[in-house]
């Protein structure tokens, strides 16, 4: 079993991610069954897409339940877990996208359409973050201010403002990522986010190897 598994429910950017790790040289794989998830010493979800799309992909292919775990696990301090784009939007409650579907809920709060008179949606583009917990594994080694890489339409708004690992501003304040014990993620795609994301990948790799060995 390889020390990351990258959860493949049909719903975007896999190869990508994929490669970005092989790069790095950690050892990743593409996985689809529960077995492979539940196994996994550090779990990825990634995403491109609806949020309902993407729970409905998740039920259809009997994964729901164990992504749901592996995150539950992370956000209490067990093996790390990484949502990436839409793979962070479906942690939370519900998203505005698609009235009605529940995300997995172990963050609580909301996605709802992000909307900025006068600027386009998608934000799409490069835009900075501004570090709002201290001590955060994920984005050690980067600098103040550092630029990453965004593409969406909505935006998640946790109830626990506490969980916001760092923000950007795109005609108003945005959380770019969440942290909670063991539970990351990220609005950007740090797999397009050039020697940033490279840099928080490699974070993560070092995170998942070491709870490889133990």
């Amino acid at each position: 079993m390889a020390s990351i598994a990258i959860i493949d429910y049909g719903m975007g950017n896999l190869r990508s991610v994929e490669k970005a790790f092989q790069h790095l040289g950690a050892d990743v794989e593409i996985v689809e069954s529960a077995e492979a998830i539940a196994a996994a010493p550090a779990v990825i979800l990634p995403g491109v897409g609806a949020f309902g799309d993407a729970m409905k992909e998740m039920n259809a292919r009997g994964i729901h339940d164990v992504a749901r775990d592996r995150a539950t696990e992370a956000s209490k301090g067990g093996r790390p877990f990484l949502g990436i784009c839409l793979g962070m939007q479906v942690l939370v409650d519900e998203g505005e996208e698609d009235p009605g579907i529940k995300g997995l809920g172990v963050i609580p709060g909301t996605c709802p359409r992000l909307v900025r008179p006068g600027l386009k949606i998608p934000h799409m583009g490069w835009n900075s973050l501004q570090f709002t917990q201290p001590s955060n594994p994920l984005f050690e080694g980067l600098d103040k201010d550092a630029y990453v890489y965004f593409v969406h339409s909505y935006h998640v708004t946790p109830t626990d403002e506490t969980v916001i690992a760092a923000t950007t501003d795109y005609g108003g304040s945005i959380a770019a990522s969440l942290r909670k014990a063991n539970l990351f993620a990220c609005q950007f795609h740090p797999e397009k986010s050039q020697n940033v994301g490279l840099t928080i990948l490699k974070n993560f790799s070092e995170m998942a190897a070491s709870h490889s060995r133990s």
